[in-house]
């Protein structure tokens, strides 16, 4: 008799195993279509020739990541969404990824978003790009000055210079305010591994130092 209740247990266990395995697949692959859909999908709209895949691979580099992030992302990636307006690529530290407009909670889960009342990426005057600190812009805490970052719109692909960062605090907008030239403005909330609702603001400002509508993108991992 103890030996069938045995048996029993472990084609229960067995069966509970496929499940989750079975569970488990479903959201990778979920996630992976998702992320290539909305790649497509900006890629469809640029204007010049484009290369096959604007990034190296289907799923972003999420190893500094929270877990709560990479869950919402790919929960993100099951609803519906607006065409990313550029991709935002820092190749030092690793950072790709879709600007689409709008800075609420599923846009942000999903890419970086583009502040509202900022200039358009791309376009003359400041740009607002605000990201999650523990999601696509964690990496923006090892920036440093100098460091290029590239914009890729459907009209050409843009390189900036990283000119400083700084903290500020919540209510300071004034980061946001019109330039004189061309730059992109980063905001994340800050401490980067603060536990809770982040106290302050993490600014990182860069200035378009090249413009090069011809230009086909080369994968990061090349």
């Amino acid at each position: 008799m103890a030996a069938k209740i045995l048996f029993r247990l472990e084609q229960l266990m067995w069966l509970l195993g496929l499940l989750a395995l079975a569970v488990w697949l479903l959201v990778i692959t979920a996630g992976t279509l998702g992320t290539r859909r909305e790649l497509e999908r900006f890629a469809a709209l640029k204007t010049r020739p484009k290369a096959p895949s604007l990034y190296p691979v289907a799923v972003p580099d999420q190893r500094l990541w929270s877990p709560a992030r990479v869950r919402a992302w790919r929960d993100s990636l099951l609803q519906p969404g607006p065409p990313p307006l550029a991709v935002l690529r820092i190749r030092r530290l690793g950072i790709e990824v879709p600007v689409i407009e709008g800075t609420d909670e599923s846009t942000l889960n999903r890419g970086a978003g583009h502040i509202e009342g900022t200039a358009s990426p791309g376009s003359d005057g400041n740009s607002g790009i605000a990201g999650h600190r523990d999601g696509f812009f964690r990496g923006l805490k090892d920036i440093s000055e100098g460091d290029v970052l590239e914009l890729d719109t459907p009209a050409a692909v843009e390189e900036y210079r990283i000119e400083r960062s700084w903290i500020v605090p919540p209510e300071d907008v004034s980061v946001l305010a019109p330039t004189g030239s061309a730059s992109i403005t980063l905001v994340t909330c800050y401490p980067f591994y603060f536990v809770g609702s982040a106290p302050d603001r993490f600014i990182v400002r860069a200035v378009r130092t090249k413009t090069d509508p011809g230009r086909t993108v080369s994968r990061s991992s090349e």
